[in-house]
């Protein structure tokens, strides 16, 4: 903690995830299963394929019955993929096949059709092939009771057709975090509405809630709150009685007289954490508990909010849904397109748009206008461009940590 009484962002979001352990399990549908954590391994029902399967549209016959073409062979059946050959093959004979069909006994290789041609029930081999050929064995892909997603796996397009495949029809995963979004202030009137002369619109809202939904909760809206005790009070037992885990409040304590957000919570029972953070944007900042729920209180700044989401928000979103990567947001390091100038005891992150030079390579370019009210400033960013406290000026070309700004 420095002499002002900030904290820095990394002791900020270790406390912040300090017991945030994962929540409870439930069994949902597959269907419903994209983006959930595995709560539990899972592990395959059945062999994959679970007979050996033609590769190829061809016939099914024995590898020495073609081993010098041109040979001739008699079809005595077909096999189309779901309804496999009940009898044997033969020596002469061929199945006509189909890919994913079962492989007939008695057929240990497939001729596929450019290689043969075929009048009536006559068959003509034009090319060999060997014992094996353009067969699938049983278990190629799989064996039933291999483990193949583990417990705390995210489940995204690629092992969602896996599990599937696996023959589940529903998975074991954490429950999504429920996450109440409050917006606070007399100034505030909801989108859509007529505000007066000294009002202005509310967005905080709106992006925290879709932001919410994007990391994997599920947010639920409480509107806007009046500057009284009573209406604060009022919205945070209803964030309570909808089972929130989260509580998330938009405008909260700062320093000035009208500054309710702070006390409403400490007469609610909150357990304050940590209040004010050594960055810009987002520096007051408040974390804390009441009872089960943890409490978030995210500057009233629209551009501050959504910053102090990205950082402290959405870490605290995947440690509850079991996500293995719940830490600190990813960087990476960019070069400038643009000089940056020295920065003071406050960890900075400067907005700033990806741009490609000549050569081809990606650079970062920080916008000139950083107030933290310019949403569509915002809003055209890609990155956010991170200055350690401290932190010397650096000319084009110098690396930097980057944080990208995923478009939905």
């Amino acid at each position: 903690m420095s002499g002002d009484g900030l904290i820095s962002v990394e002791e900020a979001l270790t406390r912040l995830l300090s017991g945030a352990v994962p929540l409870r399990s439930e069994d949902i549908a597959l269907s419903r299963a994209n983006g959930r954590v595995l709560a539990r391994d899972l592990a395959a029902h059945r062999d994959q394929p679970p007979f050996p399967a033609s590769a190829m549209d061809g016939y099914a016959v024995r590898a020495e019955d073609i081993a010098a073409p041109p040979a001739h062979l008699t079809v005595i059946g077909e096999a189309p993929a779901g309804h496999a050959f009940n009898g044997r093959v033969g020596p002469g004979e061929a199945v006509r096949i189909f890919t994913g069909a079962p492989v007939p006994e008695g057929a240990d290789t497939i001729l596929i059709q450019e290689n043969a041609t075929r009048e009536g029930e006559r068959v003509t081999v034009l090319e060999a092939a060997a014992p094996g050929r353009f067969i699938r064995a049983a278990g190629l892909d799989f064996a039933q009771g291999e483990v193949l997603l583990a417990q705390g796996r995210r489940l995204g397009f690629r092992e969602l057709a896996l599990a599937a495949a696996m023959n589940h029809g529903s998975v074991s995963v954490h429950r999504k975090p429920k996450v109440a979004v409050l917006a606070t202030g007399d100034e505030l009137v909801a989108p859509g509405g007529d505000p007066a002369a000294d009002q202005i619109i509310a967005s905080n809202d709106t992006g925290l809630a879709a932001f919410v939904e994007d990391c994997g909760g599920e947010a639920i809206m409480l509107g806007i709150a009046r500057d009284t005790h009573e209406a604060l009070a009022e919205r945070i037992r209803a964030a309570q009685a909808a089972g929130a885990d989260i509580l998330v409040t938009l405008g909260c304590a700062s320093v000035g007289d009208h500054d309710l957000v702070q006390d409403a919570l400490g007469n609610a029972g909150m357990d304050l954490s940590f209040w004010r953070i050594a960055m810009r944007p987002g520096k007051p900042l408040m974390a804390g508990r009441i009872d089960n729920m943890r409490v978030l209180g995210l500057p009233g700044n629209p551009v501050s909010s959504l910053v102090c989401a990205l950082l402290f928000l959405k870490p605290l979103i995947l440690a509850l849904s079991g996500h293995p990567d719940a830490a600190r947001p990813r960087r990476e390091m960019l070069p400038l397109a643009s000089p940056v100038p020295a920065n003071d005891r406050r960890e900075d992150y400067l907005r700033a748009s990806l741009v490609f030079g000549d050569d081809g390579v990606e650079r970062v370019q920080p916008f000139e206008r950083q107030d933290s009210s310019m949403l569509a400033t915002f809003a055209r960013a890609d990155a956010l461009v991170v200055r350690p406290p401290h932190a010397k000026a650096l000319e084009p070309g110098a690396p930097v940590p980057v944080l990208r700004l995923h478009r939905g």
